[in-house]
């Protein structure tokens, strides 16, 4: 069958463009996601307001880079395998949206094996050692990142070195703890998006007034506003924990660790 110079074209462009593989599938994305669908970045972190769209366009950059580079191993984890499901769900519903450029061998609910010899797996964090099997990852995703255990991410980490390949963390904030905490707060090696309720255009002024009228402050502010709460939970401060051991003629809380060991 003859492929006609225009269809090469609009194939082309998916490939070299993610913003049009993204409108190709139907989706307008907002400002935001295309700078994150063409960013060239190793490390991403997203802390994004609930509903957003941080896992919709995360699925797109990851069904597009398993079709366009070959052998590719994109590795998702998040802190259950059911939620992991649920973004690599959208990773499928993408691929069954293209017109199949490349086709597939295995398709699963929870892995997606290409002809390319590229490879879709999610794996849950309360697993980390399942997670150390796989190696020359490409493209790491740590999806509601600061959920999934400092353990399973430190046991992920090293699946991209040979590869040199990309980790994105994507998240809505969960407390002052954690390698996503951490990450967003004091490493400067990442990409850093902070997208809240006001800048998402599907989320209406109406439905926002009704969600703070029915949470309390500190986790609507958490969940609507990026705010790393430490929430009625945490009876100290992490402040007040740090004074408490600011003394000079006192070791500090580092130093009583250190002992203890």
């Amino acid at each position: 069958m003859a492929v006609s110079k225009g269809s090469l074209f609009h194939q082309l462009s998916r490939a070299l463009d993610p913003v049009k593989f993204a409108q190709s599938l139907g989706i307008d994305p907002d400002p935001w996601q295309e700078d994150i669908l063409r960013s060239d970045s190793k490390r991403i972190i997203l802390n994004c307001a609930r509903q957003t769209g941080k896992s919709s366009v995360v699925a797109v950059i990851a069904i597009h880079h398993a079709l366009y580079h070959p052998k590719a191993m994109v590795i998702i984890v998040s802190h259950t395998l059911q939620q992991a499901a649920e973004t690599f769900r959208k990773v499928h519903d993408y691929y069954r949206q293209t017109a199949k450029p490349v086709l597939s061998i295995t398709e699963s609910v929870h892995r997606l094996e290409l002809q390319n010899g590229s490879r879709v797996v999610t794996l849950t964090g309360q697993a980390p050692d399942s997670i150390r099997g796989f190696s020359n990852v490409s493209l790491l995703i740590i999806d509601e990142a600061s959920q999934v255990p400092d353990e399973a991410y430190y046991a992920a980490r090293p699946m991209v070195a040979v590869n040199a390949g990309r980790i994105i963390l994507l998240s809505t904030p969960h407390g002052q703890r954690g390698f996503y905490w951490q990450a967003w707060a004091n490493e400067d090696d990442w990409e850093k998006v902070e997208i809240n309720a006001d800048q998402c255009p599907r989320l209406t002024k109406a439905f926002i007034v009704e969600e703070k009228a029915l949470y309390p402050s500190w986790f609507f502010r958490q969940e609507y506003y990026n705010e790393f709460a430490e929430g009625v939970t945490s009876v100290f401060r992490t402040e007040d924990i740090d004074a408490a051991f600011d003394h000079p003629e006192l070791p500090t809380r580092w130093e009583i660790d250190l002992e203890l060991d």
